[in-house]
């Protein structure tokens, strides 16, 4: 099935199509390219080890919303010319109009196989979780990036409504992520968004050499 201009009604000014769909193995270099550029943007390449190997190994296990799941943003200057067809996940489709062309230095890097003129410019990786004092699952959002010079134009709200979306369709209770302490425009787009940023938690990780040695503790 075709996009047509017709589906978003009258179009002004620069128009840009996004799609938000589900992610197959076929996106794990455009994945791993994000993720590193994430890294740079949260200072920490220091952490940064995943190759595309691991990542098409570990995330394609499972069908999609029971196990870990990414949406891909694309974004095209022409309506999409198809429907990338998934049986579990209908993408959701948008037009906005801007004042002035996106200009996209690494267009031709994350050019999408789905249009000449379609590229990647997001993800979001979710997987679900549990909440006992709701007693019921939710999800837990990992990442949410937007690449620089497409943000500030809502597409970060909309990969994360698509999560929201479809926790509500699943009847999972709760949507939850973190954020960096330092990143206040994310903080502010967060609360504005209705979110609560619970400042009395803090995250507990154990990786590496801790995660050995307390892994073969006795």
């Amino acid at each position: 099935m075709g996009f047509g201009l017709s589906q978003y009604g009258e179009v002004e000014g620069y128009p840009i199509f996004s799609r938000v769909r589900l992610a197959t193995p076929s996106d794990v270099p455009h994945i791993h390219k994000l993720i590193h550029q994430m890294a740079v943007f949260e200072r920490l390449t220091h952490l940064f080890s995943a190759t595309e190997s691991s990542l098409a190994s570990t995330l394609f296990n499972s069908p999609p919303f029971h196990s870990f799941t990414i949406f891909i943003l694309e974004v095209s200057p022409s309506p999409f010319s198809e429907s990338t067809s998934n049986p579990f996940y209908k993408p959701a489709v948008r037009v906005s109009n801007l004042d002035l062309p996106i200009e996209d230095p690494e267009r031709e890097t994350f050019k999408s196989e789905n249009g000449d003129d379609v590229v990647v410019a997001g993800f979001v990786l979710f997987f679900p979780n549990y909440s006992t004092f709701l007693g019921k699952p939710g999800f837990y959002v990992e990442d949410l990036f937007v690449r620089e010079c497409y943000r500030r134009k809502g597409f970060g709200k909309m990969l994360l409504s698509a999560v929201a979306n479809q926790a509500v369709k699943m009847g999972y209770g709760r949507v939850e992520w973190v954020v960096l302490d330092w990143n206040v425009n994310a903080i502010k787009f967060y609360e504005e968004m209705g979110a609560k940023i619970l400042q009395e938690w803090r995250i507990c990780r154990l990786t590496g050499e801790a995660l050995e040695a307390y892994g073969t503790a006795d």
